[in-house]
């Protein structure tokens, strides 16, 4: 299809120069291009699209792009083609198999346009020719970062380099950090792409800092939040905590390199992802400590984003949980307690965190004689955030300033819009903000009138008096109702413990002396220390302060009005919507929004805002209001810029942008000693005398015979094993890949052998919901060799042992032995199944390679009709996996009776919804029952 449209006249939305002249790059090659955060990506994305919808006979395929991309960009070439008038715009088209069946997509593909597909579904379409690669116009990539070589979108690009060569390639990326990792990763990315020039525009880049930094700049008040003693103490002692972690990791001897492994670079977000990524080809052989340790700077790093989000009091409660978590479980044998719960920064942490809550005797609670304490003896804290009463001065100039300069003649609204990291910051601040006067108010029938400044100041420090007494309510509450259902799981742990050592020691007694007649070992007999064990000691703790709490609990008690206050309403009804619907007055609106990307851009451009507070830093938002004040010269922006000084928060984001501008200046010089890739096609060698070669067959041993085919080799594919990496190795091993709805195992090789391919988590579940024995069974009734194809992740550990890491009981200990015993069973079982372990799906390649020579060629309609009943479309069949699984897992579903709740019940949640006079219809009564009593089981009960 042709994609010129030089008569067409085509209106952009590109008011920057910049922008300009990265379109005007893109419609001339194609390339890579890597745009600083912030900058407008999504927007340079929608013009070049519009430009080639205008013409109408393009078909454009969009990849990568998630559900709410597809929404803005939707909704942009909507707009772009009212502004164009252009008759021949058709938009945006989402492809998906839960809105369109293959007939319907061949239609659409037909037509042209612009399509946003999945992956999973358009590399299948591209393999079956359903869509032909030869009739795309061009394939643009959205964050081109995810892609590595064996990824599903690299095999998209492969497949459509090789059928088509005419049609361009432009891929996009605004995370620049990505491209820093491992040897030559531009050279690699590029390789991957199919591209051989990147385009790198970074925020110091000439024509982006003369567009951004001109006369139309934003009014900017910088504003640092001193942090109170008590979050102060307990930041330190978390680093304190980080450092001795990492320290600790250190002495392991793991054999890596750990330079980059410090105090500072612990603040970046993906940090224990790094190390964890580090350390998996070896993780069989790390010991229980080191793999504790890693878990726990997850634990410590959310510690420490808590500490500056959350208020005092969800504060307390979060540390409660980790502190009940890492207590050792009944019957453990094992001190298996952090490390760094043992510092006495531990204890810091803690006792802070409790007294920025309540305070009195209760901290000494460890002392002989605290539980004793008079029930007086615990007094409210309730200490603030110190953001608040910050944000509680910027909205009163805000109002000083509308009130004295009330005609501000712009295109602005008079909106205040407050920005957050998270939804949880925001409900935070909308609570905080709707009881801000509740405070006041008691706080004045208290001291008397006083002058205006005097109330104002009143105001201001009693503000969060209200939400902080109903939170400490609440908190005091679900601790009682936390210790219910810690005692109970507690319970349940301790009688499934049991039940194990008694059926261990009724397996084991074969050679042994009775009971009664065995010799006392010293630390014999876990089991019945078990017994003996206390309560864990946050539940211990809360059991002796009931008197104290209960004191504590009648001081907070709600006032006369905060009984008048609203509750807070999760979800309404809209019964009487018509009677109290009305639009709000946008100079009277205060929106308080989290951070959500590029969608930033689109609320700036829907509310129009005059004032603008960032309650917490974000460098793409700044860059956002930067493009967004020089876009529109006529509307005027001041921006509130809030951080915690000398925090991790002013850390972290300082470490961003340095990071950041190390990652450009890095790529700079790597794209200047960059090798040009001269072979892009997609393809090997083009020499008629090497694909000769590679289809002759040399294998003569065992009587085999020298010959040649002039096909390549063919592999059958099942649709769901797309979501894997093997069936692009296997196309790139020369491999014709068949995709099809297959009933029986996941791989044909030939018209004898089927395998049926599981990562080693998928086996466990097989094993669990006992799916594996009839997959086995199907493959055994069909095909002379059917295989079980057992394969690890790459650069991961060969090994089972890895998938009991976070074992922590005698129970979970067993569970890699009692794997090795259902493969031993299921070997037992189905003598003629052959099992195939693989390191990797490299591997898993080679060995399909290996499998296939002096073997026919399978045959993909037999493959697919193989396991349907009579006159069964394999259409029919169903996609989606995942729930079924699900389903299999609930005691009493069974594979009979679980096709006839797929077919009445439209979902999961329908069906843990279900009375249980409705699952006897399609169960079965005791089926039912079982169902029924899943689902609707308490966990407060024993």
């Amino acid at each position: 299809m042709s994609a010129d449209n030089g008569k067409t006249s085509v209106k952009l939305s590109l008011p920057l120069e910049y922008q300009q002249d990265l379109f005007s790059e893109l419609r001339s090659e194609d390339s890579l291009i890597l745009l600083a955060r912030g900058l407008g990506l999504l927007r340079v994305v929608t013009n070049l699209l519009h430009s080639y919808d205008v013409v109408g006979n393009n078909l454009i395929v969009l990849v990568g792009a998630d559900e709410r991309e597809n929404g803005w960009i939707g909704e942009a070439l909507a707009e772009h083609a009212t502004t164009s008038r252009s008759p021949l715009a058709r938009g945006l088209s989402q492809v998906s198999t839960d809105m369109m069946s293959v007939g319907t997509r061949e239609k659409m593909y037909a037509q042209g346009g612009i399509f946003s597909i999945t992956s999973r579904i358009l590399v299948v379409d591209l393999l079956s020719r359903l869509l032909n690669p030869e009739m795309i116009t061009g394939l643009i990539i959205l964050h081109s970062e995810r892609i590595v070589a064996t990824s599903i979108e690299a095999f998209i690009i492969r497949v459509y380099r090789q059928l088509n060569k005419g049609g361009f390639l432009k891929a996009f990326s605004d995370n620049p950090e990505a491209f820093t990792t491992g040897f030559a990763p531009l050279a690699t990315m590029m390789r991957n792409l199919f591209l051989r020039k990147p385009s790198l525009w970074p925020r110091f880049h000439v024509t982006v800092a003369k567009s951004l930094e001109g006369r139309k700049k934003a009014e900017v008040i910088e504003l640092e939040v001193p942090l109170t003693d008590s979050m102060r103490d307990i930041q330190n002692a978390i680093l304190e905590c980080v450092e001795v972690s990492i320290s600790e990791l250190r002495k392991a001897g793991t054999g890596l390199e750990l330079d980059d492994w410090t105090l500072d670079s612990a603040l970046h977000r993906s940090f224990d992802v790094i190390i964890r990524r580090q350390l998996d080809p070896m993780w069989h052989r790390v010991s229980y400590r080191t793999r504790q340790i890693v878990n726990d700077l997850t634990v410590l790093r959310s510690i420490l984003h808590a500490l500056l989000t959350y208020d005092a009091v969800s504060f307390n409660k979060y540390l409660d949980t980790i502190l009940t978590a890492h207590q050792p479980p009944s019957g453990s044998t094992r001190l298996n307690q952090s490390p760094w719960l043992f510092l006495d920064a531990a204890n810091t942490i803690f006792t802070t965190a409790k007294r920025r809550v309540y305070t009195g005797t209760s901290n000494d609670a460890d002392a002989p004689g605290a539980t004793r304490a008079l029930p007086d003896s615990l007094r409210p804290v309730l200490e603030e955030q110190p953001k608040w009463a910050l944000l509680a001065d910027i909205l009163e100039e805000i109002e000083r300033d509308v009130y004295f300069n009330p005609t501000v003649r712009d295109d602005s609204n008079g909106t205040i819009l407050v920005m957050c990291s998270d939804q949880r910051t925001c409900a935070q601040i909308r609570e905080y903000l709707q009881t801000i006067h509740v405070g006041q108010e008691a706080s004045n029938e208290e001291e008397g009138k006083e002058n205006a400044v005097d109330e104002y100041e009143t105001e201001i420090q009693a503000s969060a008096t209200f939400m902080m007494r109903r939170k400490l309510r609440g908190y005091l509450n679900w601790k009682k109702d936390f210790a219910r259902v810690s005692a109970s799981l507690f319970e349940e742990n301790k009688k499934a413990l049991e039940g194990y050592i008694d059926q261990r020691g009724a397996t084991n007694t074969r050679g042994r002396a009775p009971p009664n007649k065995r010799r006392r070992v010293r630390g014999g007999s876990a089991a019945g220390a078990g017994n003996n064990r206390p309560v864990p000691g946050s539940l211990q703790i809360a059991e002796d302060k009931a008197i104290q709490v209960a004191g504590l609990m009648a001081e907070i008690q709600p006032a006369e009005e905060d009984s008048l206050q609203k509750n807070d309403i999760v979800v309404d009804a809209l019964d009487d919507m018509e009677e109290y619907y009305e639009l709000y007055e946008m100079n009277d609106l205060l929106v308080v929004h989290p951070y959500d990307g590029d969608m930033d851009e689109h609320v700036l451009e829907e509310i129009r805002p005059r004032y603008i507070i960032m309650y917490e830093p974000d460098a793409a938002f700044i860059r956002r209001v930067e493009v967004y004040r020089s876009s529109h010269g006529d509307r005027n922006v001041r921006v509130y810029f809030m951080y915690y000084s000398g925090s991790v928060e002013e850390q972290r984001y300082l470490s961003a942008v340095r990071r950041e501008k190390d990652a450009f200046t890095r790529l700079i010089k790597e794209k200047g000693n960059m090798a040009v890739t001269l072979t892009l096609d997609g393809k090997g060698p083009d020499d008629p005398q090497e694909q000769f070669l590679r289809t002759v067959n040399t294998r003569i041993a065992g009587g085999g015979r020298l010959a040649a085919t002039a096909e390549p080799p063919r592999v059958v594919v099942d649709v769901r094993e797309f979501r894997s990496s093997l069936p692009s190795l296997l196309h790139g091993r020369s491999m014709v890949v068949v995709p099809c709805m297959l009933t029986v195992g996941d791989y044909v090789l030939s018209p004898t052998i089927c395998v049926e391919r599981k990562s080693v988590r998928d086996l466990i579940s097989s094993f669990k919901n006992g799916r594996l024995f009839n997959q086995a069974e199907t493959m055994l009734q069909h095909y002379k060799h059917p295989m079980l194809l057992i394969e690890f992740e790459q650069n991961k550990s060969f090994t089972l042992d890895t998938f009991a890491d976070h074992t922590t009981t005698i129970v979970a200990a067993a569970n890699t032995s009692d794997l090795q015993s259902h493969i031993v069973l299921l070997t037992l079982a189905f003598p003629r199944l052959k099992v195939i372990w693989s390191s990797s799906p490299y591997q898993t390649a080679e060995i399909f390679e290996g499998l296939k020579k002096n073997q026919e060629e399978p045959d993909p309609i037999q493959a697919v009709q193989i396991g349907l009943n009579a006159g069964e479309d394999p259409n029919d069949q169903s996609f989606n996996q995942t729930p079924q699984d699900m389903l299999r897992a609930v005691p009493g579903i069974t594979g009979k009776n679980m096709s006839r709740i797929i077919l009445e019940v439209r979902n999961v949640s329908e069906v843990s919804n279900l009375e249980e006079d409705e699952l006897d219809v399609m169960v079965g009564k005791e089926a039912g029952r079982q169902v029924y009593r899943f689902f609707n089981r308490s966990v407060f009960e024993d």
